[in-house]
């Protein structure tokens, strides 16, 4: 038997075929190449080991091994497969190659991989450079992954080559700065959103701004069985396409990812009317400028364009219209709108939704005032890939059996752990907010159990230190141990002098 390749192994050269671009091109484009390229060799490795295994059981007979190869999860072709592209390595037009493997691959597997490729281009030279670094950086990148074997039966667990594939994402997004943001949210804060929200076999689970998909997958792992429906929508074209093949690389071969502005253009419609999610997590863009231009019309330029309710035919926003350069309460307003009966929520936002005025100020009365808040949970600064600004959590419910909001402050030292470019929260720091969660009380610098009639004095006000008071009491000083300390003090100085001039005439000084 084969030795099983590790996680370690996986990474290490991953990391290593990263290096071929490092200092080339930025990273948040070339993550695009290397992991379509994991994918790619993986589908390959596990294609080459069934042609082996039916090759064996069917004692060479083409026509069974062709129909038992049909009816795999995919279906290559010679041409398309990572070996041929290894082969043509030093070709100069590798490029182009690639870019044909890969419609190749989409045309045999239209029902899953269709479009999935279409914004990732081998051959460009705007991104690559010329022809000679290109096929350079090209016929490097082929010999790296020609050093890993990803066949199933040297993997493993198929969790081996999707942990791989999000352990790079993690990477990539914390090489990317800011951008990395953009697609992925941080693995322990991806869990206690999935902790949250309590996903149960059957329900539908929506991401509205899904990035990569690591967070809908965190929320799909809660349940057992994975027995849950998946849907997502992602604005970028090359994150979408990293999101589905992440999903195929956990084994979700059913989720419904889209790709197009979720404001403007929702894709998950059932009869012309935004579908109903029992459950919706998701990590949107912070204050998201110009969010409403995709209402404004194809061709219409005006800066001065105003966006109005009356222009969304789902009547999202009929509760207010969130200012044209913060987006956050649009994204709230579309999950609430496309929340089921009983369904559970909860979403990433700055600290800014909570208290900032205007039509902000409304749409939090009238969320309020619908009892759909259940809590507000503070997180610490510098979490996230390329913002140090802290953010919160806001979890809300449908038919809510409670009238109180609860305030969670996990945002002070010993709530998370302090790294050198990034804090961290530990299981310990989720279990501490999810036991406060589970058990709805107030405990003395921590949390605090608001009631509507509070926040209604507040003004609907949802800032957390109005609700849970975080500073540390004065300590008080005994002023008469002060002065008693200060007479001991001179008390002392006084024989400490009176040893020196005795010192002083003993060296007749």
């Amino acid at each position: 038997m084969s030795e099983q390749v590790t996680s370690q192994q996986i990474n290490s050269v991953l990391w290593q075929a990263a290096d071929t671009f490092r200092g080339k091109i930025d990273s948040s484009t070339y993550k695009d190449y290397i992991l379509t390229m994991l994918f790619i060799k993986y589908l390959s490795d596990a294609y080459k080991e069934h042609v082996e295994e039916y090759t064996k059981r069917y004692n060479g007979d083409q026509q069974r091994i062709q129909r038992a190869l049909s009816r795999e999860r995919f279906v290559l072709d010679e041409l398309s497969t990572f070996d041929y592209l290894y082969s043509k390595r030093t070709d100069p037009e590798i490029g182009e190659i690639i870019n044909k493997a890969l419609e190749r691959l989409e045309n045999e597997n239209t029902g899953k991989l269709r479009g999935v490729f279409r914004n990732i281009d081998f051959n460009s030279e705007a991104t690559l450079g010329k022809a000679k670094e290109r096929n350079a950086m090209l016929r490097a990148l082929l010999e790296d992954f020609n050093k890993l074997t990803l066949k199933p039966s040297v993997v493993g667990s198929e969790d081996v080559i999707g942990d791989a594939y999000q352990f790079m994402i993690e990477r990539f997004a914390s090489d990317a700065g800011k951008k990395g943001g953009e697609f992925f949210t941080p693995s322990m804060v991806s869990e206690l959103l999935a902790r949250l929200v309590k996903p149960k076999e059957n329900d539908r689970i929506y991401d509205p701004a899904c990035g990569s998909g690591s967070l809908l997958i965190k929320v799909a792992n809660q349940v057992p069985n994975k027995k849950v429906a998946i849907y997502g929508q992602e604005r970028n074209g090359q994150t979408h396409s990293l999101a589905l093949m992440n999903m195929y690389l956990h084994g979700i071969d059913d989720g419904k990812i889209e790709w197009g502005d979720t404001l403007s253009n929702p894709l998950h419609l059932e009869d012309g009317k935004l579908m109903r999610f029992q459950v919706i997590v998701a990590n949107p863009p912070f204050s998201l400028d110009k969010w409403a231009m995709g209402f404004a019309g194809e061709g219409n330029t005006d800066e001065k364009f105003k966006m109005e309710a009356s222009l969304d035919q789902h009547r999202r926003f009929e509760w207010g219209v969130p200012p044209a350069s913060k987006g956050d309460y649009a994204f709230v307003q579309h999950m609430l709108y496309s929340l089921a009966e009983n369904g559970r929520m909860a979403t990433i936002l700055p600290h800014g939704v909570l208290f900032r005025g205007s039509s902000e100020e409304k749409i939090r009365q009238q969320i309020i005032e619908m009892n759909l808040l259940d809590a507000v949970i503070g997180l610490p600064e510098g979490l996230f890939f390329g913002t140090s600004i802290p953010a919160c959590i806001m979890v809300f419910k449908k038919n809510r059996n409670r009238k109180d909001v609860l305030f969670i402050d996990a945002s002070s030292e010993g709530n998370y752990e302090k790294g050198k470019n990034q804090n961290k929260l530990r299981e310990e720091d989720l279990q501490r907010i999810m036991e406060v969660y589970e058990k709805y009380e107030s405990i003395d610098k921590y949390s605090y159990v608001a009631t509507v009639s509070e926040i209604r004095e507040n003004e609907f006000n949802l800032n957390i230190p109005r609700y849970v008071d975080t500073i540390a009491e004065e300590v008080k000083v005994d002023m008469e141990q002060v002065k008693e300390n200060i007479v001991r003090i001179k008390q002392e100085l006084q024989e400490v002098e009176l040893q020196m001039d005795k010192y002083l005439i003993e060296l007749g000084l």
